[in-house]
């Protein structure tokens, strides 16, 4: 290549950092081995032949294609590029998964996502067979080997239906819901919480039977007299009959959504993802402290 472009020997020597001799050498062994002539050598210097024509094209695209895959490789190894799979489930899928994952692509075009959806407990076999490497989710696994990344504290809203008393106020003081009936998803957090927030405003609650998650909290809350505390996710959700009305408690009522992984599975990918997920959570953090209480 460099011969064909400079069609000078001298030149193409030194722009290869070789004596002139060598050189030649190596072209006559190009040839030898091909068993074609490259080039004419003529007073106005080396031109190529037919065959030698052919052999720059293809030689271009060779070394085209080889400076792509270190390009790549590179990209790789920064987690610029390849493939990410994730697992996520429940109400999540509906508000902060979506804009973390936005935020990823913005900043990591040439990576592949895709979503698993399934829940918890199968989620935890697919991380140790590596059908995915990373998941969201609020329901936390407590399995050896795992590492787990806060992703957003998100404040608990009320979801009900457009009928209930409660549902035309502006705010709902926790205290309102003492007569109320309360229904939850299965993680044990989200009953917890409840139990917390409602003790901590001098009453007992008084639950539904769980529901499969907080998706399906909602729609129970849609068509019954009871009431469900959704993290703010679900207000992305518009279900036909459902309202959701902000809460006053006496200090901040939130839902954690996390994210996990394997430790030994720590990759570029997964670094850059967790990137994403820390200026998310530091961004919302600023944000909450800016609102006027």
């Amino acid at each position: 290549m460099a011969v064909a472009e400079e069609r000078h020997l001298g030149r193409a020597a030194e722009r290869l950092h070789l004596s002139q001799p060598p050189l030649t050498r190596h072209i006559k062994a190009l040839e030898s081995d091909l068993g074609v002539q490259l080039f004419i050598r003529t007073p106005r210097g080396m031109l190529l032949t037919e065959a030698g024509e052919t052999l720059l094209k293809d030689a271009q695209a060779i070394l085209g294609m080889l400076r792509s895959a270190a390009d790549r490789a590179q990209r790789s190894g920064s987690g610029q590029t390849g493939r990410l799979d994730i697992g996520l489930y429940g109400s999540a899928t509906f508000g902060v998964v979506p804009e973390v994952l936005m935020r990823f692509k913005v900043t990591h075009p040439d990576v592949d996502v895709v979503l698993h959806y399934a829940q918890t407990p199968a989620q935890v076999p697919a991380l140790r067979q590596g059908r995915v490497v990373i998941v969201f989710e609020r329901l936390l696994p407590k399995e050896p080997g795992i590492e787990v990344q806060l992703v957003a504290r998100e404040p608990l809203v009320l979801a009900l239906s457009d009928h209930h008393r409660l549902a035309k106020r502006k705010v709902v003081d926790i205290a309102s819901l003492k007569h109320e009936t309360i229904r939850v998803g299965t993680a044990p957090a989200e009953a917890a919480t409840a139990v917390e927030l409602c003790r901590r405003h001098g009453f007992e609650p008084h639950f539904a039977p769980v529901a499969s998650d907080v998706i399906m909290a909602t729609l129970h809350a849609s068509t019954g007299p009871e009431v469900a505390l959704v993290p703010w996710s679900m207000t992305h959700v518009k279900f036909p009959g459902v309202t959701y009305v902000p809460l006053k408690t006496r200090a901040p009522a939130f839902m954690d959504l996390h994210c996990f992984y394997l430790r030994e599975q720590r990759s570029p990918l997964i670094d850059a993802m967790l990137e994403t997920v820390v200026a998310y959570r530091n961004e919302a953090k600023r944000a909450a402290r800016n609102q006027p209480r």
